[in-house]
């Protein structure tokens, strides 16, 4: 899989992205399938990518900086990817609130903004607390500094599972 040179994209590690998947499917894979993903601040497109291989859907990519987008479209035709997913070119608030409008609903919401970025986490989250696209089973991901806390509650959104693994977390939310 393609990455962009310099630290601007840091792609989520193999390791986190497995343990990301077991947590999800919980020893069972057929809890992806036909299931509908958002992979924001998407980098890559590393965790979309392992969604729609693991049996998703849809996955909508939102990426804001071009040259990302690029890649991700990119790593997706490398990988014969053709059909199943959008890539949404625009910042994350932006594109949370058009998806919303347009009436997606999703399974999974992984969010991954550059860890520096603190505000990054707390728009994202205060949006999706409100929006449509999280529903009651709807299941929010928040890859973070280890060092930083996205908080037990974001609005609507509550904390169920908090896991680090090295330098990151992994922050797993519900509707409370």
């Amino acid at each position: 899989m393609r990455a962009l040179p310099g630290s601007d994209t840091r792609p989520t590690s193999d390791r986190l992205r497995e343990t990301l998947f077991n947590v999800v499917t919980a020893g069972q894979a057929e809890a992806l399938a036909d299931s509908v993903w958002l992979d924001v601040f998407a980098g890559t497109g590393a965790v979309g990518i392992e969604a729609l291989s693991r049996g998703a859907r849809q996955v909508y990519f939102i990426e804001s900086a071009r040259r990302a987008a690029m890649v991700i479209r990119e790593n997706l035709r490398g990988l014969g990817i053709s059909e199943g997913f959008e890539v949404v070119e625009r910042e994350a608030g932006q594109a949370l609130r058009l998806l919303d409008a347009q009436g997606v609903a999703c399974d999974y919401c992984f969010i991954d903004p550059p860890y520096g970025r603190h505000e990054a986490y707390e728009e994202a989250l205060g949006v999706l607390s409100q929006s449509r696209l999280v529903g009651e089973q709807t299941l929010v991901i928040a890859e973070h500094d280890k060092r930083f806390d996205p908080g037990e509650r974001v609005g609507a959104l509550e904390r169920r599972r908090k896991l680090v693994q090295g330098d990151a977390g992994l922050s797993f939310y519900r509707r409370g």
